[in-house]
């Protein structure tokens, strides 16, 4: 299958919110919640999109002629792309009822990992959920990336306990949910972390490395970076917990100067193309994460639509680094793109 036609494929097995558009930009579902768009008037996830594909690049074919290396080595994980699948839950609330959680995640586990890049796993309130998670992780050798919401302590004890006993690379909480509707208002208290809180995870973990996502200042970063986070994804959560947030291309440049080079910085937020994944390594990413895409080609083709989506992305990035003469993911610099 080509990617049109997993598309054309996906849309007839989404539910009434995601209208698998041509383009993943957030104008079609707008503020559809439940579903795939963001909270409020809907403008997060359209700005996150919008702002990649206003940044231009700069082409400079006056280089030596060899071959482009894309790959990226992550805590000991080697990966043939700087991409992850992001983290995606409550699949048949809010794409529909073809899969849930459990059999989403099997799929996109393995096929990530046979198309040689490494998937987030979700969370939720059905315990299931996670167990499934581990599951499929220990069927992939532990390459994957679970990710816990921000429960009470006792309940993330619970679940590290059980991610961990499948041997993931790395360890992921994704902070942002904290302006989930879901996770407001339970006993115990779930939702925001303090510094000490997290340092309490970490330890938790015994040397298995924790990813933050939702850090959107430079102020978060370093937080993250005190509380002894390996790495940090950059992500609003896609525009669904608070309304009129900055894109995450906005204020990538200025967490990448704070903290690049003390942790790993991952982004996400609107990423759609190989090109897209070049500008964001350029203003200062490590790697991405892509989420909705990745529903899209699962619901339209199986693992084969996640085999056909990674390959579009690798030959968009390798054609954007030899057209801007980047050999490599460490030659891709910020002057490469327009205006910085």
């Amino acid at each position: 299958m080509t990617y049109q036609e997993v598309l054309e494929k996906a849309r007839p097995a989404m539910g009434p919110y995601c209208k698998s558009c041509p383009t993943c930009n957030g104008l079609g579902c707008r503020n559809a919640i439940p579903g795939p768009g963001a909270k409020g008037i809907g403008t997060g996830f359209i700005r996150n999109y919008q702002k990649w594909q206003e940044l231009c690049v700069n082409m400079d074919t006056i280089c030596e002629n060899r071959p482009v290396d894309a790959s990226l080595t992550l805590f000991g994980q080697r990966l043939d792309l700087p991409v992850f699948a992001a983290p995606v839950g409550a699949m048949q609330l809010h794409y529909g009822d073809k899969y849930d959680d459990l059999a989403y995640n099997d799929i996109l586990v393995a096929a990530c990992a046979e198309a040689g890049i490494t998937a987030f796993t979700g969370d939720g309130t059905n315990p299931a959920v996670m167990e499934a998670a581990a599951e499929a992780l220990k069927k992939q050798n532990g390459r994957g990336v679970p990710t816990i919401k921000p429960w009470n302590i006792e309940t993330i004890r619970e679940k590290l306990a059980l991610v961990l006993a499948a041997k993931p690379f790395a360890v992921a909480m994704d902070i942002d949910a904290a302006g989930l509707p879901f996770l407001k208002n339970l006993q115990p208290p779930a939702g925001s972390k303090t510094v000490a809180e997290l340092k309490e995870i970490v330890a938790m973990l015994e040397g298995t490395p924790f990813i933050l996502k939702g850090i959107m200042t430079v102020r978060g970063a370093e937080k993250a970076l005190e509380a002894g986070a390996s790495a940090i994804v950059v992500s609003n959560h896609g525009g669904r917990v608070l309304d009129q947030c900055p894109a995450t291309a906005e204020v990538l440049p200025a967490i990448a100067d704070a903290v690049g080079g003390r942790m790993k910085i991952l982004v996400d937020g609107g990423i759609r193309s190989g090109l897209d994944v070049f500008k964001a390594l350029a203003l200062g990413a490590d790697a991405v994460l892509i989420g909705r895409p990745f529903v899209n080609m699962v619901y339209g083709g199986g693992a084969e639509g996640v085999r056909v989506y990674v390959d579009k992305l690798k030959a968009e990035l390798a054609d954007a680094m030899a057209m801007c003469g980047a050999h490599s993911l460490a030659e891709i610099r910020r002057d490469m793109i327009f205006g910085y």
